[in-house]
């Protein structure tokens, strides 16, 4: 559902919460995300380039991990921050303001997470995610119905001196 960073002495690990765990990981989260990416064919880098060309996002990018699957993250600010978490946009099923201008999300799993963003920038990131799942939905729908036309389309045309006649060919003039 979301991953955050965790600081123990001086390293950072992450906090991932799933839908009925919770675990310490020894990665930091931008790790685990560009390990994610690695892992479903892609580099972050190229995720990143990937997001800037479908909806022209350049800044706090939400990334695409594995479209097939839903897997799209968003991140709470700048992926270089060490306070930086990483949300999964399928699991947000509600978010609220808080009294102290941070943002309660409320995920599938029905509980709820304060995060140190303001309701403002979080609401601008998940509708940028959604714009992302989209847009690249869009793409893979139009690829979709090219190949199904391609694969289903009619015979190719013959050449015109040719016609076909009850299953077979015949040149042009002659008789059955």
């Amino acid at each position: 559902m979301f991953i955050k960073p965790f600081v123990y002495g001086s390293k950072v690990y992450s906090q991932v919460f799933e839908m009925d765990d919770e675990f310490i990981s020894p990665f930091k989260p931008i790790e685990i995300i560009k390990k994610s990416c690695e892992y479903f064919g892609s580099s972050y880098e190229g995720r990143k380039e990937g997001t800037r060309q479908l909806i022209g996002i350049t800044h706090k990018v939400p990334i695409v991990i594995d479209p097939t699957n839903f897997i799209y993250f968003f991140p709470t600010t700048s992926p270089n921050r060490p306070e930086c978490m990483w949300i999964s946009h399928e699991h947000v099923l509600h978010h609220s303001k808080t009294a102290n201008d941070d943002t309660l999300v409320t995920f599938q799993n029905k509980q709820s997470y304060p995060v140190p963003v303001s309701f403002n920038s979080f609401e601008n990131q998940l509708l940028r995610t959604a714009l992302l799942r989209t847009k690249l939905m869009q793409r893979i729908e139009q690829m979709e119905r090219k190949s199904f036309y391609f694969l289903n389309r009619p015979n190719a045309l013959e050449a015109s001196e040719r016609q076909r006649k009850y299953g077979h060919f015949m040149e042009y003039g002659s008789r059955p």
